[in-house]
């Protein structure tokens, strides 16, 4: 197998892309751009360390948990985790990070792209609670690019139409897989019963 190792021959794969693919790119917020944000649950965290040992993340919340400081800076609240820190010790050695946004039901996703900084601001941490609980740290993004990106895959995909989802009775619980990959002595049940008991104390 012969792998494409420049940009020159890769692109000779594919067309060029339309004007359209191009400038949609903006530089800083807009209102859609703004309201898309007031709107999204989830967002994914693209981000790699200093060897370019990559990594994405999920962070997510109720609708509006990232904050726009103004239309070229969002801050990200990191809330308790497992604490491994992927995506904050990436950022501390790489600041380059990749966000793509969702909108449940929603086929379009809002891509931004930009350099991002870790803070334990107290101020800008307490604005960022949720239950009374300010996060631990806050990711505060300055914003190089930001666009809408299709609906291809997620036609394609058809994610959001639950007559596509799998019986979830047919796909192992959590506790399983943990039981299985680390060979641990309690079963699947009670590591399934520990895992909620952790969800239901520690969501903030």
């Amino acid at each position: 197998m012969e792998f494409i190792t420049d940009r020159e021959a890769l692109r000779q794969h594919y067309r060029a892309p339309g004007d359209g693919a191009v400038k949609k790119e903006l530089r800083l917020l807009d209102r859609h751009a703004t309201s898309f944000l007031a709107r999204s649950p989830f967002v994914l965290i693209g981000s790699s360390d200093g060897k370019g040992n990559a990594d994405v993340t999920p962070k997510g919340d109720r609708p509006g948990f990232v904050a726009v400081l103004d239309d070229a800076t969002i801050a990200i609240p990191d809330r308790p985790g497992n604490n491994r820190l992927d995506t904050l010790e990436n950022v501390v050695a790489n600041p380059a990070v990749g966000l793509l946004f969702l909108i449940p039901g929603m086929n379009e996703t809002l891509r931004i792209n930009g350099d991002a900084r870790i803070t334990a601001d107290i101020g800008l941490r307490e604005q960022l609670a949720a239950e009374g609980k300010p996060p631990v740290t806050v990711m505060v993004v300055a914003i190089k690019a930001v666009y809408m990106h299709c609906a291809k895959a997620f036609m394609r995909s058809e994610l959001w139409l639950p007559g596509t989802w799998p019986d979830r009775t047919s796909l192992p619980t959590l506790g399983q897989i943990l039981h299985d990959q680390l060979a641990l002595a309690d079963n699947a049940e009670a590591l399934d019963r520990s895992l909620d008991e952790s969800y239901r104390k520690s969501m903030w």
